[in-house]
């Protein structure tokens, strides 16, 4: 079980949660082609995962079709673990889902993970394009995740459904949440659980403690094991990280507001564009961000990591200008104690 000694940042592994932003004046093609090269680049700064979420209608996000995208990501790396932080579930059938992460885990052994979350990703009009009804709830998705577990087990080669490829294949399942709901089921499954504590902090504290507290060990899992994300800026000094920052906070307003819009170059400052309330609610919603120099960063995200003493840390650094982005991400391995800087240069 997680002692109650906080962990280090150099102890734990780092991962990347790429949004897969569509930046302002480019095209979808021109952020597969940025992702993949930031993916290679944090391979060899030692990252251990580089997920990335589905989301649909949003002007902003190129991440829609998912799996395809961790098909492209794993093709142009070689050992990095790809994987969804998550898959949307009530958008899929969990015969699709097994049969689509069997196929990649098939291409790529050992190298891929599906974390899973119970939100559509969308609003309410696209799933109901997506799925066609509304007709499911919450209450399918306990029943879905274990139907996707069945179809990856060696024991349902007798049934007369299965997930070919897909059966007996060893293909890590995740919960992902913002809500004690998936805590607890992650914990009464005995799965990994990640929380999306980078843009949904309320209840990160208790549920964390609802999945320890609910954990049962099982064949994948014998202890619990946390993945806990948050915003990373990191920049030379603090003045340029806190202007490359400026893009996030303007992303989340545009949330608030309900306006879709691809990802904005930074600005001096935001004063001229949130009123009081605008930037209330986008502190609250991006509580865990971390912006700043090395030492600055590398502080609270030690503090970070004291208080949830999760086992993993999975960062967004959500970057207009992708040398900054491929920087900031090296400033933030470099924390752990990388004996000389990793040296590199951008293909894209």
């Amino acid at each position: 079980m997680n002692t109650t000694q906080p962990k280090k940042l150099s102890d734990i592994p780092l991962s990347v949660l790429d949004l897969v932003p569509i930046l302002a004046g480019k095209t979808p093609a021109d952020s597969f082609r940025t992702s993949l090269d930031l993916a290679q680049q944090v391979e060899r700064l030692g990252y251990k995962r580089y997920w990335m979420a589905e989301h649909h209608n949003m002007v902003g996000i190129a991440s829609s079709a998912t799996a395809v995208l961790i098909g492209y990501i794993a093709g142009g790396t070689s050992t990095i673990r790809v994987g969804s932080g998550g898959i949307m579930l009530p958008n899929h059938a969990p015969l699709v889902v097994a049969e689509q992460f069997g196929t990649l885990a098939s291409l790529y052994p050992e190298r891929i993970d599906l974390g899973l979350g119970r939100a559509p990703g969308s609003d309410q009009l696209t799933a109901m394009a997506l799925r066609r009804s509304l007709q499911g709830s919450v209450n399918d998705f306990p029943e879905n995740v274990e139907e996707i577990i069945t179809y990856f087990s060696s024991e349902n080669s007798t049934s007369p459904v299965r997930a070919i490829p897909g059966e007996g294949l060893n293909i890590p399942v995740w919960i992902l949440g913002s809500s004690t709901f998936g805590a607890q089921l992650a914990g009464i499954l005995g799965l990994p659980y990640a929380f999306a504590s980078h843009f949904a902090p309320t209840y990160l504290q208790a549920a964390l403690k609802v999945y320890r507290e609910s954990f049962r060990p099982s064949e994948s899992l014998k202890e619990p094991y946390v993945m806990v994300a948050a915003n990373a800026i990191v920049a030379d000094t603090e003045n340029v990280a806190h202007r490359l920052a400026t893009s996030l906070f303007a992303s989340f307003l545009n949330v608030i507001r309900g306006k879709s819009q691809p990802l904005q170059p930074p600005v001096e400052n935001l004063e001229d564009f949130w009123n009081e309330a605008e930037e209330y609610s986008v502190q609250q919603m991006l509580r865990y961000t971390f912006i700043g120099n090395p030492q600055q960063v590398k502080e609270n995200l030690q503090a970070f990591m004291d208080s949830t003493q999760a086992d993993e840390l999975i960062i967004s650094s959500h970057i207009y200008d992708h040398p900054a982005r491929v920087r900031s991400y090296q400033l933030i391995a470099e924390m752990r104690q990388t004996p000389e800087p990793v040296k590199f240069e951008t293909t894209v």
